[in-house]
């Protein structure tokens, strides 16, 4: 037994464009639901985000696989009708436009569940559906921007951005989890119900540690790099080879093993400099330095092994290329037109087949148009 279908019978219609409604859309159709995508007639932006699979992105490929896709422009009165009656027989409505443009054309969850009373809306939002925050415009690396995300991420010197859309894919993940909760609600109470997420309510909860270290703790961590705020050794350490490894040693009891082990020098977890963390942690240049002088001369294989052996978390500073090439990498193949690409599987195991096709612009408008015709 495992995952397989668990929302087989259930119909999303997703307005969605870019990456965060269309993630959620992607985990809806992964559990077995049936994912119709409302495009514009020209297509969702993303389809030319790169042109990897023989002209066609990748990148839409990996959060659009599984759906359906229909073109409607919606400031035609015949495709907004169309949209209603498809709205009409929907368990789910997902939606990432931009702000206030489903109430201008009365797509709003009480005005759908006149006809449809167990409906499900999710709006993906950037800032909220209230005064100012309705109204400002907002992509993933602003609102990393706009949260502190950037102010805790980087080099001490230099803010930086997550390298990937942490935003987007956190508030996909957020209203895909908040959508089930609603499900599981109707299911008791037969009611339909409106859900707004907001990308920075989704990241100003992910920054509750550095806010809690600013309002009770003297003030948020500054940034490290790979390094850490108090504990040492800790970071990334550079091999004779080339290769650098990652190291965190969390306890006396693990330091003494890795002086031992590691250092083959035991003597060393004894000198007052690095006998408890705080110690270590205030000499950790002098620390450093010893551990480095020691890698040099070895390989990352070499070093990675001796620290398995002393029971040392570890991991190697891999780039992309290591990650593709990664033996716990789980791959899974997506068609689009007549490339078939890998790319990295869902963490959520199912037991039936995840989905693989990505549809073509309004590749099932035609069906979809008859299917809904009245």
């Amino acid at each position: 037994m495992g995952l397989d279908a668990e929302l087989s019978g259930i119909l999303v219609v997703s307005l969605e464009q870019a990456v965060a409604a269309p993630y959620c859309g992607l985990l809806m159709a992964n559990s077995g639901a049936r994912v119709i995508k409302v495009e514009r007639p020209e297509g969702d932006f993303a389809r030319g985000y790169d042109a990897g699979a023989d002209g066609q992105s990748t990148i839409f490929a990996w959060l659009n696989r599984g759906k359906e896709s229909i073109c409607l422009n919606l400031k035609d009165e015949n495709d907004k009708a169309l949209l209603r009656r498809i709205l009409a027989k929907a368990d789910v409505l997902v939606s990432n436009l931009a702000p206030g443009a489903l109430g201008r054309m009365g797509l709003v969850g009480a005005n759908l569940r006149k006809q449809n009373p167990g409906l499900i809306t999710c709006a993906v939002t950037g800032y909220g559906e209230t005064g100012e925050a309705a109204t400002k415009k907002a992509y993933d690396f602003l609102v990393q921007g706009e949260s502190g995300i950037c102010s805790v991420t980087g080099t001490e010197d230099y803010p930086s951005r997550v390298g990937v859309s942490i935003t987007d894919i956190s508030t996909g993940i957020t209203a895909f989890s908040a959508i089930l909760r609603a499900l599981i609600q109707r299911g008791r109470t037969g009611e339909g119900i409106d859900i707004s997420i907001s990308m920075f309510d989704v990241m100003a909860d992910w920054m509750n540690m550095p806010l809690m270290a600013h309002r009770y703790s003297g003030g948020a961590p500054k940034r490290m790099g790979l390094k850490h705020t108090f504990v040492a050794p800790y970071g990334a350490f550079p091999c004779g080879d080339g290769g650098q490894v990652l190291l965190s040693v969390q306890s006396n009891r693990e330091f003494r093993s890795f002086c031992a082990t590691v250092l083959n020098e035991a003597a060393l977890a004894d000198e007052p400099r690095f006998v408890n963390n705080p110690d270590r942690f205030s000499n950790r240049d002098d620390l450093n330095e010893i551990i480095e002088n020691v890698f040099r001369n070895l390989t990352t294989q070499q070093v990675l092994g001796r620290l398995d052996a002393a029971n040392i978390a570890n991991a190697r500073l891999n780039s992309v290329a290591d990650l593709s090439e990664h033996p716990f990498l789980r791959n899974q193949k997506a068609l689009i037109g007549k490339s078939e690409i890998s790319l990295a599987a869902l963490p959520v195991q199912t037991a039936g087949e995840a989905p693989y096709l990505v549809p073509d612009i309004g590749q099932h408008s035609e069906v979809i148009r008859k299917e809904f015709a009245r």
